[in-house]
């Protein structure tokens, strides 16, 4: 069974960064796509960015240019980094994965940003 665990929310100030790992318990390259969602108090759930095996990634709009993802499958780990955070970023941020039609979750790991 493959199981994400997510690491490396918390809170910070407007402006600031913070960088968020997924650590899958096996190898990532067999997986078709990898990335991470987010969902915010109130709201239903929402992609940030993900990126495929072949390196190709898919972001939401208004993200682009501060988030950015990585992917380390040697170290079976995707990255997110989060630079000119906003208060509008809070959310319990999920790793997600996708192997053909299955897909899996983390356990979500929280940020929150301050005014």
């Amino acid at each position: 069974q493959v199981q994400l665990v997510e690491s490396g929310g918390g809170l910070v100030q407007a402006g600031g960064s913070l960088r968020l790992s997924c650590v899958a318990s096996g190898s990532i390259s067999g997986f078709n796509s990898m990335g991470w969602y987010r969902q915010a108090p109130g709201k239903q759930r929402e992609l940030v960015t993900t990126v495929t095996n072949s390196g190709n990634t898919v972001s939401a709009g208004s993200l682009k240019g501060r988030f950015t993802i990585s992917r380390d499958n040697a170290e079976n780990t995707v990255y997110l980094q989060m630079n000119s955070l906003k208060p509008e970023d809070t959310a319990v941020y999920y790793c997600y994965a996708r192997k053909w039609l299955t897909e899996y979750w983390g356990q979500g790991t929280q940020v929150t940003v301050s005014s």
